[in-house]
């Protein structure tokens, strides 16, 4: 990476899109650092920082163990992709760049460097509006709403087939500006919603006007029916003014889906709406309203307007208690330990990808979501979840003691063995 980009203090900044053109603008795309991935430490620590601002706040900690450890299986989730292809958004990019651009911007001008600030989070929200109003598109980002809680875990709550469609929204840039500014902007426009999923920042003031705050954001995660279908912004909060969808927090926020998912296993909370939309496509009447199913909102139904009826939106009491299956304390302590040896797991794979041959990576995978799986089914008390994590556990000995998982700390492998 670029020296310019490497220091703490210039990744904090990255966090809230703090870096100006001069540290942030580069020749290629290989000279862009990963921003996401430098990020990490400070994602654990503001997430500390969080809970220990909300106990001082409330009494009560941000978050639950089961919701946070389901957040950061779907977030691992959402990456694994990532170890075996270069990211889509970018690969289709540099394709539209190299083949059909009609001008060259220059990489290292200020003005290049804003007009794609603005450029990607107008391709964003666009991208997010349609992601809620196209059911197939629903789908696949109803994901990073699943959640009951909101704290900066939810923030890492990601799509894993999301990006398969947000690229196409990208390309008309690709016309005219380099990809290593795009690359830069993608990844701080993905960094700036990090900080915005809490509870413990009220109101910011006059910027509320301007920028996407985590009281504009609350709202787009709310159920309430005034919440429904407002704030998509990513970074800026001025294109949900001019388009009409913008709506200011007003009443008590009560998070997650309208029709609550009630689980924590990440695989099902990935996969369930598609096999929703395939059972409702072949249950609906008629080829437009089979077509209309996949392509009109979440809330339609034949006879029905595009985004369905707004009087159909379960009613908000108030007294909504989120899905929280009592689990004894030892299993709490059990799945959080457990859970951090994938951490571990997951973070030497993505350090060593390039020297392991494909099929390793692949055992990896393979043993990285055989893991969030079992965590899933445990934290809801499952009577079959037992079963698969002592096979779970069986595999990862096999597997440790052939030298297909590797810790990035030696020292631990006997304790991990144990």
């Amino acid at each position: 990476g670029n020296p310019r980009a490497t220091a703490p203090g210039q990744q904090l900044r990255a966090l809230f899109y703090a870096l100006p053109p001069g540290e942030s603008s580069f020749r290629t795309v290989e000279e862009v650092p990963d921003y996401v991935e430098k990020s990490i430490p400070f994602f654990i620590a503001f997430i500390g920082l969080e809970f220990a601002v909300s106990w001082v706040q409330k009494r009560k900690l941000s978050g639950r163990i089961n919701d946070g450890i389901s957040s950061l299986s779907l977030g691992i989730l959402s990456r694994l992709p990532d170890v075996l292809f270069r990211s889509v958004d970018l690969i289709s990019y540099i394709y539209i760049w190299n083949n059909y651009r009609l001008l060259e911007l220059p990489w290292d001008s200020p003005w290049t460097w804003y007009l794609t600030l603005l450029g990607v989070d107008f391709a964003y929200y666009c991208f997010h509006r349609i992601s809620h109003e196209v059911n197939i598109l629903w789908a696949a980002h109803q994901v990073h709403h699943s959640s009951e809680d909101y704290n900066l875990f939810t923030a890492l709550r990601q799509s894993m087939l999301q990006k398969y469609t947000s690229w196409i929204f990208n390309l008309p840039m690709a016309l005219f500006i380099p990809p290593s500014v795009f690359a830069v902007h993608l990844q701080f426009n993905l960094l700036y919603q990090f900080w915005i999923h809490t509870e413990v920042i009220t109101n910011l003031g006059p910027l509320e006007w301007i920028l996407n705050t985590p009281s504009h954001h609350r709202v787009h995660h709310g159920r309430n029916p005034y919440c429904i279908d407002k704030n998509y912004g990513g970074t800026l909060i001025i294109w949900d003014r001019i388009f009409g969808t913008f709506e200011a927090e007003d009443a008590k926020v009560v998070y997650g889906l309208t029709h609550p998912v009630n689980s924590f296993d990440p695989i099902m909370l990935q996969l369930r709406p598609l096999a929703h939309i395939w059972n409702t496509f072949w249950a609906t009447p008629g080829f437009c309203n089979k077509l209309s199913v996949i392509f009109k909102g979440p809330g339609w139904g034949p006879g029905k307007p595009r985004l369905g009826l707004p009087e159909e939106i379960p009613v908000i009491t108030g007294k909504e208690v989120p899905f929280n299956p009592s689990v004894p304390a030892y299993l709490n302590c059990y799945a959080v330990v457990h859970f951090a040896v994938i951490m571990d797991l997951y973070t030497e794979l993505l350090g060593t990808v390039t020297m392991l041959s494909q099929g390793t990576v692949l055992l990896r995978i393979g043993f990285i979501i055989l893991s969030l799986a079992s965590f899933g089914l445990l934290m809801e008390n499952r009577s079959k979840a037992r079963i698969l994590e002592i096979i779970r556990c069986l595999v990862f000995i096999g597997v440790y003691k052939l030298g297909y998982l590797r810790s990035q700390f030696s020292s631990l492998g006997y304790t991990y063995e144990v």
